[in-house]
């Protein structure tokens, strides 16, 4: 169990997140692992903080992963970085073994400061070479997660509907899901989508087949963890279409 992804910068403290993830590590001893990303404006503006450029997030978010290992160390500590400060701080339950911190990457420098930073790499959908970047950075043995979007339903049709009611955002591109600061703004977006047509990157319907070879394509690209990303309401019934019909071939 673990988070995929939160974001240790703007919003949330990154002292707050080390203490945090430790308590939920303490809790479930082996079985927690920490993803982080460097945020998204919709969720890091709400307190009236400025949303800065992609460089800036990186370095905030490298100075945020420092600020973390340094908490975990345990003991008092102190740290004044450049966005970052810690005084006396310290966390007085650390688990046994400390979970493992895993990093999100959509382009190729973030991927290089996975492969350097962090213990494992997650990113949404297959992203043509960004494994092989995060390997050759530093990566190299280290898992490799990524996100599966599907949407099982009774029907293709279904299905279908169903992905433009609740997640239509994986049709915008260019990173501009990273910089809107309005719902309002995903709404008109989402109203510019045809909802007869289908979202390029989600797997669609109830053919075992389709969802057996979006793994694969997974698997062919060199990821060890696929987190299925089921889309809408019905969880019960992709659980059980997926423990049936889909999971028994990579036993």
């Amino acid at each position: 169990m673990g988070t995929a992804v939160t974001c240790p910068t703007i919003r949330i403290n990154p002292v707050i997140i080390a203490q945090a993830a430790a308590t939920a590590a303490s809790m479930m001893p082996g079985r927690f692992m920490l993803g982080l990303g460097s945020g998204e404006n919709l969720n890091e503006h709400i307190l009236g903080d400025p949303w800065p450029p992609a460089h800036i997030r990186i370095e905030m978010f490298a100075e945020a992963l420092k600020v973390i290992r340094i908490l975990w160390q345990g003991g008092m500590q102190n740290f004044e970085g450049k966005y970052y400060t810690i005084e006396n701080a310290r966390i007085y339950t650390l688990p046994d073994e400390l979970p493992p911190i895993f990093m999100a990457a959509d382009g190729e420098k973030a991927a290089r400061n996975a492969g350097r930073l962090a213990d494992g790499l997650i990113t949404p959908g297959v992203k043509k070479g960004l494994v092989e970047i995060f390997k050759k950075s530093g990566g190299k043995g280290k898992p490799c997660y990524g996100e599966a979007s599907v949407c099982w339903a009774e029907s293709r049709e279904e299905a279908i509907k169903t992905a433009h009611d609740y997640w239509p955002i994986i049709a915008n591109k260019g990173g501009i899901n990273w910089e809107l600061y309005s719902p309002k703004y995903f709404e008109s977006l989402a109203k510019m989508l045809d909802p007869e047509t289908e979202i390029a990157g989600i797997t669609y319907g109830n053919n075992p087949q389709d969802h057996i070879d979006k793994i694969n394509r997974f698997i062919k690209a060199g990821y060890d963890h696929i987190f299925i990303h089921q889309l809408g309401p019905n969880q019960e019934g992709f659980i059980d279409f997926y423990k049936k019909e889909v999971l028994p071939e990579f036993i």
